[in-house]
């Protein structure tokens, strides 16, 4: 017994769902392009953190007007704050993979410089500074 042979139809390249087929194709991988674009950002926004804390004087009093300096020792950029009421500085945005320096100074007198490490695992570091002779 033998089958008949089917004929070979050839495939149009052309025409309206061959134009369908291939919209359908790119607007998929745009969406998907677009949405593992996001996910990336979000791990962006994870790996950001901030530190606060009190600058104070030798008799635990805080210091308004102190400038705290910020510096990132990977590009040895510097960021400054000048204390607000109660002595408090703030920065954010910091990348958790640096390590970062901070100091105070006020009239001339400065802090001891303290190192927010990249193995501190806190998102919101707290550090407060003594400034004294």
């Amino acid at each position: 017994m033998s089958f008949p042979k089917r004929k070979k139809r050839k495939l149009r390249r052309s025409g309206i769902n061959f134009l369908r087929r291939r919209c359908l194709a790119l607007f998929t991988l745009a969406t998907l392009c677009a949405c593992l674009g996001f996910a990336q950002g979000n791990k962006k926004d994870d790996q950001l953190r901030t530190v606060q804390g009190i600058v104070s004087a030798a008799d635990d009093s805080p210091i308004v007007g102190a400038v705290v300096y910020l510096k990132n020792t990977k590009t040895l950029q510097v960021r400054s704050f000048i204390t607000q009421a109660g002595g408090a500085y703030f920065f954010h945005g910091l990348n958790a993979d640096v390590d970062y320096e901070l100091r105070a100074e006020n009239k001339g007198i400065s802090s001891s410089t303290k190192t927010l490490s990249s193995f501190d695992s806190r998102k919101n570091a707290n550090i407060n500074l003594l400034v004294k002779k």
